[in-house]
């Protein structure tokens, strides 16, 4: 395990399928609440307990409390400077001077959307850059902003703040300490398709993530793997880069500070992603 910048970007220059599993420490900088650790707690809740089916169908107004907080808290945030460096990697005509003649893929289990804001606005600034021959970006724990219905399954998405009346102001609660509002299912966000009661469109603990089939084929063929801002905890996201180095790839782990199985990566950098992840990259 090395610590070596230039050794790291002698690899990175080296490697011709480049992958990056990123997590919440990613959004960290962003002032997203990673809900883990010390952290791990949302008004009384423990924040990950919510994440569940279990959960909302025992008590979707809370849920819904717990899912409008994240909404607001990923309008009000702006990319940083690690989102910067990834949205500028994705691009072949930038990433030609760094790693000639890659592939990269963001795999991130972020439902914030900041990656993907952030890349528009690097595209936007690059309007001749060809469309690559792999997504930029899959977002395999889905998109805050989607809302999904529980009866008909219409997926819309939807910015809209706050997302239905009786949640408004809701989000304040935190800072107050007072007791959690019980709001009617009646007034929870209803689906513009049926009517029904909907569900924020996350994957949720023992849900399967987004965009499997493609994920596994580009981790069989990786030959590096970035690990940004990740406890590398949940699964499957969390065996990613195992498997990319039981295959004979290099294995590169962006955190701010230790976490399990780190020790097997081939290069470890501590510290917050939003300074290291740029240097390495170069940008």
């Amino acid at each position: 395990m090395s610590a070596d910048m230039d050794a790291f970007q002698g690899v990175l220059k080296s490697s011709k399928n480049i992958l990056c599993v990123a997590g919440a420490g990613l959004s960290a900088a962003s002032g997203i609440p990673t809900f883990r650790g010390a952290g791990g707690l949302w008004r009384k809740h423990n924040a990950t307990s919510l994440a569940t089916p279990k959960a909302f169908k025992a008590n979707p107004s809370l849920v819904w409390q717990f899912y409008h907080y994240r909404r607001e808290s990923a309008l009000k945030a702006e990319p940083n400077a690690a989102h910067r460096a990834l949205a500028q990697f994705s691009l072949a005509s930038i990433r030609q001077n760094l790693a000639p003649d890659s592939t990269f893929t963001l795999i991130t289990q972020n439902v914030d959307g900041l990656s993907a804001v952030c890349l528009e606005e690097v595209l936007k600034q690059h309007p001749d850059e060809p469309q690559p021959a792999q997504p930029y970006i899959l977002e395999m724990h889905g998109r805050i902003f989607d809302v999904k219905c529980t009866k008909c399954e219409h997926v819309e998405f939807s910015k809209a703040s706050p997302i239905c009346d009786a949640l408004g102001g809701t989000e304040k609660l935190i800072d107050r300490q007072t007791a959690d509002s019980d709001i009617s299912v009646a007034d929870l966000p209803r689906c513009a398709n049926c009517g029904s009661l909907t569900r924020p469109g996350v994957v949720w603990f023992g849900e399967r993530p987004f965009h499997m089939p493609s994920i596994d084929k580009l981790v069989e063929k990786s030959d590096l793997c970035l690990v940004v801002g990740t406890s590398s905890t949940v699964y499957p996201a969390a065996g990613y880069a195992a498997e990319v180095q039981s295959l004979g790839g290099k294995v590169a782990v962006f955190n701010l500070d230790r976490s399990d199985g780190d020790e097997d990566s081939d290069f470890l950098f501590l510290g917050p992603c939003e300074e290291t992840l740029p240097r390495a990259l170069g940008l």
